[in-house]
């Protein structure tokens, strides 16, 4: 059992503390949310890992790795994620928790300090953040945005969003892309740390033993260096309800590649203009994730028209995307299949032990969330970000409540946007003529 309370620290600063016994290790995680772009995802992302090389205390990692060891073997690691069309950056940090340290030591207060430290005081050299720490990381940072095509899979799911959502920021990769990475200057990255310093929203989250007054104190002294604050900005997702064409757009792309990848993405339509989260995750659990959907079960298992298929739902932008892995031959018979299992669903062609069955797999995604200090924090926060908040810890209940009704409501509003196919470079991609 946990508890779970929410209190602003400073203006536009929140913190929220879940408070639970079940763990060893403690987490505090500091999240600075800036909307997604593509001006400024690189720079975005390239800050916490600045950041991470060291603060006015501790300017080098070697100062930094000393200071962890010193407190238990606490880590600090930085954090992107991307949730519809919000950006979040900052810091992950775990610790022991102070139960188990011997002598009575504040793991908790130094660790958070520290995190405070690195967000709030970087070393700065002649005004401006180190130029080595920037550009070693630049490196990095273009090495990872250029390593995205060996993962097949996730590479053919990031070509389909931008394609997909050209003019939308959600079709913006989360690392940014290499040519405004190459852009970045010492100058430009510390304007930018200024600006989302000032102008935007922190949220906080404690997941461990600790009272939420001691954390409240804690954090208070880390931030306390904060700069002065007018209302931080609350960037906000655009939802698209439907599909700019009436016929779903196809894109092909031919790559040294032997096995094709189909992905498919959807408009949730009417059902995000009040979503019903826990009837979107039945539903999803129904169609395509896990190995009691119709996607494996029909389109993999039974007529072998994939390698793998599943669908992933982005429920605060409204969106769905179906992965698949198939032969080049096979692809327009595996999407006519997709299609056919989708069209299943909306007719209410659902028996008892598919709605079960995708229940207790939700019910258990969501009990081994709550298993670990991340997956708990990360379950919060997903639900602070979200354009319609809900209560994660009644998330089970509520899915145990859904009927099929309600799984039919969400997939009768459903809409294939776009089409995307990786094929090989001398290969044909079916009949379509692309």
């Amino acid at each position: 059992m946990h508890t779970v309370c929410t209190n602003t620290i400073y203006p536009g600063v929140d913190l929220t503390c879940i408070k639970t016994e079940k763990f060893k290790t403690g987490c505090l995680t500091l999240n600075i949310i800036c909307g997604l772009s593509r001006e400024t995802a690189s720079s975005n992302s390239l800050l916490p890992h600045v950041l991470r090389r060291g603060s006015s205390e501790l300017p080098d990692m070697e100062r930094i790795a000393a200071a962890l060891d010193e407190l238990y073997g606490a880590r600090i690691e930085p954090m992107i994620r991307k949730k519809g069309e919000l950006h979040s950056i900052g810091f992950y940090s775990d610790f022991p928790d102070d139960r188990y340290i011997p002598g009575g030591k504040s793991v908790l207060e130094e660790t958070t300090a520290l995190v405070g430290g690195m967000l709030l005081s970087p070393d700065i050299q002649d005004g401006l953040m180190r130029a080595d720490y920037i550009n070693s990381e630049k490196s990095n940072l273009i090495d990872d945005i250029r390593a995205g095509i060996n993962d097949k899979r996730g590479y053919s799911i990031d070509r389909l969003l931008e394609e997909m959502c050209d003019g939308e920021q959600f079709g913006v990769n989360k690392l940014g892309s290499e040519a405004t990475a190459l852009e970045i200057t010492p100058e430009s990255l510390t304007a930018h740390y200024r600006s989302i310093i000032e102008n935007s929203r922190i949220e906080a989250f404690y997941c461990g033993s600790a009272e939420p007054g001691r954390v409240e104190s804690a954090l208070r002294s880390a931030l306390s260096v904060l700069p002065g604050r007018g209302t931080p900005t609350s960037p906000k997702t655009e939802i698209i309800l439907r599909p700019a064409t009436e016929t779903p757009r196809r894109f092909t792309e031919s790559l040294d590649v032997t096995q094709g990848k189909l992905t498919a993405g959807f408009r949730l339509g009417k059902p995000m203009e009040n979503p019903d989260y826990p009837s979107m995750m039945v539903f999803n659990a129904i169609y395509g994730s896990g190995v009691t959907s119709k996607l494996f079960l029909n389109v993999r298992e039974k007529l072998s028209l994939c390698y793998y298929a599943s669908s992933i739902l982005e429920r605060h932008k409204g969106v769905m995307i179906v992965a698949s892995g198939v032969e080049f031959s096979k692809f327009d018979a595996a999407l006519d299949e997709i299609l056919a299992q989708l069209a299943n669903v909306k007719k209410g062609d659902v028996s008892d032990w598919e709605l079960t069955s995708a229940k207790r797999a939700v019910v258990t995604a969501i009990k081994s969330s709550m298993d670990r200090p991340s997956g708990l924090e990360d379950l919060y926060f997903d639900s602070r970000v979200a354009a319609f908040p809900y209560d994660p810890g009644k998330l089970c209940e509520n899915v145990e409540a859904v009927t099929l009704d309600s799984v039919v409501e969400i997939a009768s509003g459903i809409e294939t946007d776009s089409i995307y196919l990786l094929t090989g470079k001398e290969a044909g991609v079916g009949d379509n003529g692309q």
